[in-house]
Parts: structure tokens; C-alpha cells; sequence
């Protein structure tokens, strides 16, 4: 499909790739050398609304829809893959508040995020042995007099260190449920029982926080539940939906800078823009960069317009731009050689900051599942 960004989304549009323009971008080679977290630029985002780009105004949201979310997301990713992905977690995270928080809980927390109070919000849901299966989760929630007691590992969790409000899924034992059924929890960092682990060493996207918490016998008030008892799953799986989206669009982001990357490489040097082969490819993989920008914008436009279940499509688009951005990055490098290797472009720490898209929120195999199954139930 084609999408004619309307005056409101390309202000959006615009206002954030000014800010990666001057804020983001000069510090990313810095972010990804020192592991340095991105709280002043975080900050000056929430400060411009971009932490509830799709939130309600009555939370400190800028209610300006997903298709303009998305289009932020890809602009501030392109920047700096770990501000984009930061960005848009805690963007889930205000939304998931807002669709099933108690009013307590939406203004209580959301505020806080949007407003730039809090670092972010964290999705606790991965387990050392329950990454793609989280109906596997091994974190319980007793239900103990008038409070809850909570006892589990959460592993990869995005802003971790630095979030100020937590969403933790757990199995939940209550009298009324004594089967344990899976159950969101709006958790405070700062109970005690928590600790954080050290930030993970990894491949890319440096500048994104990512830990290891543990609750151990960690005690919540009764009312800490988000929706309701045995819900839990549903949510998650819900907010998924809309945070494929947001990878999706980073990863566009990533793919649309290494191909700017690659152009300025190839017009200042005159062996490379009078080669053919080397022509070629950019061409090719410009057309395979379009079309996984408008599978991002029809899955967007169908999460905006409420009038479609959209798993199926934001499945699809997540898939299918995370494997784009991998395959234009990596080949981009190979077309370069060691001109695109070299520490003075972006190109090899986009390569890196790729790769990591293809797992979080849900691997590439994971959302071929999903496609397929969901297509088979259509279909029958």
C-alpha cells in the first residue's frame, strides 16, 4: 500500500529527525564505544512528547497515532539504534498501561514516562528458559493475606538499570486461581527483593540497557495486578503486537541509514560509482528497503484504525524489515569491502545493530509461526 503521510504525521516526521540530526547521531559512535545510556537524550524526547507518541493527551501523550509513532521510531533508529529501540519500549510500555491499568496505575506511572521523570519502563516478560515460550515461565506470584509475593528470574530486559516502573508476568496463585494462570504485575523497581543484574555485553546497540532482574520474594500490594488475574498472557501477547511494529520501524531505520551510509561512500569514490555491479545493488536493495516500509505502515495503519486484528501483518512487517535491515547492512559491507568496515562510518556498527531486531520481540522463526498459523486458521 501507499501511505501519504497526513500534516500531523509529517510534523511528527520531521521533529524527530531534526532531533536525531543534531542530538542523536553526533554521540552515537561515543554510545557505542562506551556503552553510555542515552538519559539526556531520553529525556529531551519525553520532553517533546516522543515517549507517548500514541498515548493519550491526559497522560502527557501527544495522541498523534501509531503511523506517526512509527515514523519517529524510524527517524531517531536511524540516528542510533539504541535511542529507537529505548524509545520504543517504553512507548509499549505507557500503552499497555493505558489500555489495562486501573486509573491508579495510569497516573501513577505513565506521567512519569512521558514526562521524562522515570529513565522508562520495562517489559519483564523473557526468562532465562522461556524466551519464545513464554507460556513456560518459571517467576510466580503467591497471593499471601492482603499482598502478593512475587519469586522468579527476568532476563534481557531493555531499561532495566533505569526504569522507573516495571511490568513483570508471573504465574499467579491465589485462592481463586490456585492453577497459577498467567498474570501482569505493575511492580516498583525500588521494592525491596529486587536486584538488577550487570548490563549485558553485547553485539550491537550498546547504548540500550539491558539486565537481569531478580525478585526474590519481592512483596506488592494486592491491587499490582494489570487487568486482571489469568489475563496476563492475552496482554502480552497483545502488546507484542504493537511492539513488532516498533521494531519493525527501527529496523527500516537502520536499513535506510546504512543505504545513505553506502551512497556518500560510493559518490566520493569514483571506482565504485562508475561500477555497475556496484550501482546495481543499491538499487536492488533500495526497492527491497521500500517495500518492508510499507508492510511497516499497513500493519501501523491497521493497529491505528481499530477495525482489523492486525497480529498477522505486524508479524509479517517485523519479520520481514528485521531480515531486510540484516541483509542490506551485511551486504552493503561486503559490496564496500574495507571502505565499509572502517570505525569513521556507521556502516559496520549498523551491521551489528541489526542483528539483534531479528530476536527481541519475537525471533524471525517465532513470527513465521505466527504468520502460518494464523493464515491456516483463515484458511481452513
Amino acid at each position: 500500500m501507499h501511505l501519504d503521510l497526513t500534516p500531523a504525521q509529517l510534523d511528527i516526521k520531521t521533529r524527530a529527525a531534526q532531533f536525531a540530526a543534531e542530538h542523536v547521531r553526533p554521540v552515537a559512535a561515543q554510545r557505542d564505544n562506551t556503552d553510555l545510556f542515552p538519559s539526556d537524550e531520553l529525556k529531551q524526547l519525553a520532553d517533546m512528547g516522543f515517549m507517548g507518541v500514541n498515548v493519550s493527551s491526559q497522560f502527557g501523550g501527544l495522541e498523534a497515532g501509531v503511523v506517526a509513532y512509527s515514523t519517529a521510531i524510524t527517524e531517531v533508529g536511524a540516528a542510533d539504534a539504541s535511542v529507537g529501540v529505548t524509545m520504543s519500549v517504553n512507548n509499549m510500555v505507557c500503552e499497555v498501561l493505558e489500555q489495562f491499568g486501573t486509573e491508579h496505575q495510569k497516573k501513577t506511572f505513565i506521567p512519569r514516562i512521558t514526562q521524562g521523570e522515570y529513565g522508562g519502563g520495562s517489559f519483564c516478560l523473557s526468562e532465562p528458559g522461556s524466551g519464545s515460550d513464554a507460556a513456560g515461565m518459571l517467576t510466580r506470584a503467591d497471593f499471601q493475606d492482603d499482598h502478593w509475593i512475587i519469586h522468579g528470574t527476568k532476563s534481557w530486559i531493555t531499561t532495566g538499570a533505569h526504569a522507573g516502573v516495571f511490568l513483570v508476568w508471573a504465574k499467579a496463585f491465589h485462592p481463586d486461581h490456585e492453577d497459577g494462570p498467567i498474570t501482569a504485575f505493575v511492580v516498583d523497581p525500588a521494592t525491596p527483593g529486587i536486584s538488577v543484574g550487570k548490563a549485558e555485553e553485547k553485539m550491537g546497540q550498546h547504548g540500550s540497557n539491558t539486565v537481569t532482574l531478580n525478585f526474590d520474594h519481592v512483596k506488592v500490594p494486592a491491587d499490582s495486578v494489570l487487568g486482571h488475574i489469568g489475563k496476563g498472557f492475552r496482554i502480552a501477547m497483545m502488546a507484542l503486537d504493537g511492539g513488532r511494529i516498533g521494531v519493525a520501524s527501527l529496523a527500516v531505520g537502520i536499513a535506510r541509514e546504512a543505504i545513505q551510509q553506502a551512497a556518500t561512500i560510493i559518490n566520493t569514490t569514483p571506482a565504485l560509482s562508475q561500477d555497475a555491479t556496484v550501482v546495481s545493488k543499491i538499487g536492488e536493495l533500495y526497492q527491497e528497503l521500500q517495500a518492508a516500509q510499507q508492510m511497516v505502515f499497513h500493519a501501523a495503519t491497521l493497529k491505528e484504525k481499530k477495525v482489523a486484528r492486525f497480529t498477522r501483518e505486524a508479524s509479517m512487517a517485523k519479520v520481514f524489515a528485521t531480515e531486510t535491515a540484516s541483509t542490506i547492512t551485511e551486504e552493503l559491507v561486503a559490496l564496500l569491502g574495507p571502505m565499509g568496515v572502517l570505525k569513521d562510518t556507521s556502516l559496520e556498527r549498523l551491521v551489528r545493530d541489526a542483528r539483534v531486531t531479528r530476536i527481541y520481540e519475537g525471533t524471525s522463526e517465532i513470527q513465521r509461526v505466527v504468520i502460518a498459523r494464523d493464515l491456516l486458521k483463515e484458511l481452513a
